[in-house]
């Protein structure tokens, strides 16, 4: 317990000192916003969203989801997007942002939370006209376990059911009223997300991953090194194909939480399968620090509007 503390208070305070000298990025400058909207129709929290439009031009707006990091603890961060400037950033360049929450891993183990995020996706193509958003395009993006969600959402578009090592998973799943929707995303910008839970500690974290009480084990419901068929099931370079949307992915070579050889093995499977994608490691940049900077949203940027050709 101590060392899941220290873990969650240590990925606490990365974010909040990127944020705490500069509450100007935070300051959300939009033209219009609904705020709580529930995606699922069911009052609870992990199904809500925020949608904000760009305070210049005229929609519809294309549109990218963004999810917030928590170590998949949290049901009620969708806010933090706009801590460290994400959220802005998008909007000045044109697109509407659309903030979810997701249920958190203490209210339900995985795959509820993939269910959550294709839930968000359907319920903005139903009722996109109501919110003057462009459904032609949708991006998603999100840090740490955010960032796992946005590629899983990439990785399994056009999956609905799969068998992986013999054991089934229901990707879709039945959340909301708009079950006919797609749930498909066109492009994904991937900030430091885990993809293989297993080689985590292998790979050089500073905290046992393998731990029965660490995120990724609360997630799967059991310890990861005892349950890897579990695990497959929520580890997105397990889905990666050649009918994956391209990928943008960030990650610094000092991230104390999620080692960098995650988005390297990504990117290999990408690779491998003929995916458009594109991999920058950041010399010194942690989880968080140095990688969520201006440099390196001006490249999210010119990557999602190539794909989303405005």
């Amino acid at each position: 317990m101590i060392r899941l503390t220290l873990m969650l208070l240590i990925v606490s305070g990365n974010l909040l000192a990127q944020t705490k000298l500069d509450f100007t990025k935070s300051a959300i400058e939009t033209s219009k916003s609904w705020i709580d909207i529930d995606y699922a129709g069911d009052g609870i929290i992990g199904h809500k969203l925020d949608i904000f439009l760009p305070q210049k031009g005229n929609g519809p707006f294309p549109v990218v989801f963004t999810i917030y990091g928590s170590a998949w603890f949290s049901n009620s961060s969708k806010a933090t997007c706009f801590n460290d400037g994400l959220g802005q950033t998008l909007l000045k360049n044109g697109f509407a942002v659309v903030s979810i929450n997701h249920r958190s891993s203490r209210d339900a183990i995985w795959p509820a939370q993939i269910h959550d995020v294709k839930a968000a996706i359907r319920f903005i193509r139903a009722n996109a006209s109501v919110f003057s958003l462009d459904t032609s395009f949708l991006g998603i993006t999100g840090f740490s376990s955010g960032g796992h969600l946005s590629t899983m959402a990439g990785v399994t578009s056009g999956i609905k059911f799969t068998t992986i090592n013999n054991l089934s998973i229901d990707l879709e799943g039945n959340i909301g009223k708009s079950l006919n929707e797609s749930s498909h995303v066109d492009a994904v910008v991937d900030w430091f997300g885990p993809t293989d839970f297993l080689l985590m500690d292998a790979c050089g974290s500073s905290f046992s991953h393998n731990d029965v009480k660490s995120p990724e084990s609360t997630l799967v419901g059991g310890a990861i090194q005892e349950n890897k068929d579990k695990v497959a099931l929520a580890n997105p370079i397990s889905y990666v194909s050649k009918n994956t949307p391209p990928f943008l992915i960030f990650h610094g070579t000092k991230d104390p939480l999620v080692p960098h050889c995650e988005s390297e093995k990504l990117y290999e499977k990408l690779q491998k399968e003929g995916v458009k994608s594109e991999l920058l490691i950041i010399e010194g940049g942690g989880h968080g620090p140095g990688v969520m900077i201006d440099k390196y949203y001006a490249q999210m940027i010119a990557f999602f509007k190539s794909k989303a050709k405005r």
